[in-house]
């Protein structure tokens, strides 16, 4: 088995830069990343349950991360025999897979590219990373872009099979992913909205800004963040993005 390296754990503010392939790495702060996973909660979960079930028959060494919009790490899974090696290891949720913050490396790139790409352990600008094989891809649930998925070895004759693996978790996590929000609506109790929170849920599930939508309605952006916030806390949301999905399975929009 190859060697694996890694930066000893060090955490600073994300705004902070650092030179490719250099160490301390960017994380989020704890408060923001608690925050984050909360809203993240039913993906976090969906991804979880997706590799305990690809997991089964899985012989080799695998580490798998998710990561949402903004190349924050949410969520990750491993081998059995990468616990040691990954628990002495930067990589932690929270931790930025920008290029900024860790250099090059499969998740950065598919930002860049919003396409699947496969990196090399000599593409890898930080040399802690450079004893992976990974292939990243953007993460869909139905048309909604929700994060990005990578999967990683260090063995290369395995990148044929990571490939594949990587090909079936989002089918297993949009499962998963509707069967939580499926329930969770079903439990839920009828919402009252008034006209104008109406009107602003249909027109935040239609794309438009704050700024649009106080154009058309001839209200303030004050005005239209407050209906926000009230569409929200009766939605239990705490994103547009969440409201319209929640919103759309109760029949609202």
């Amino acid at each position: 088995m190859p060697a694996i390296t890694f930066a000893s754990r060090h955490e600073e503010s994300p705004t902070c830069s650092h030179a490719a392939g250099t160490a301390p790495f960017d994380y989020l702060p704890k408060s923001s990343l608690d925050r984050l996973r909360k809203i993240n909660h039913f993906l976090i979960h969906a991804f979880q349950n997706s590799i305990s079930v690809i997991q089964e028959n899985l012989t080799g060494t695998y580490l798998f991360l998710l990561a949402d919009t903004n190349g924050v790490l949410l969520s990750m899974n491993y081998s059995s025999d990468l616990k040691a090696v990954v628990e002495d290891s930067p990589i932690r949720p929270g931790m930025f897979f920008t290029a900024q913050s860790c250099g090059v490396n499969a998740i950065s790139v598919t930002m860049d590219s919003n396409e699947p790409v496969v990196l090399l352990p000599e593409q890898h600008e930080s040399p802690y990373f450079q004893s992976w094989h990974c292939y990243a891809a953007p993460l869909f649930m139905g048309s909604q872009h929700v994060g990005y998925l990578d999967v990683s070895t260090i063995n290369a004759d395995m990148q044929g099979e990571l490939i594949a693996i990587a090909k079936l978790i989002p089918a297993y996590m949009h499962n998963c992913y509707q069967s939580q929000q499926t329930a969770e609506v079903c439990n839920k109790p009828a919402v009252e909205f008034t006209e104008r929170q109406l009107t602003i849920l249909e027109m935040i599930a239609g794309g438009l800004t704050v700024k649009a939508i106080a154009l058309k309605l001839k209200i303030k952006e004050c005005t239209v963040n407050h209906h926000k916030k009230v569409i929200f806390n009766k939605l239990g949301v705490q994103s547009s993005t969440e409201a319209v999905s929640i919103a759309s399975r109760m029949s609202y929009v």
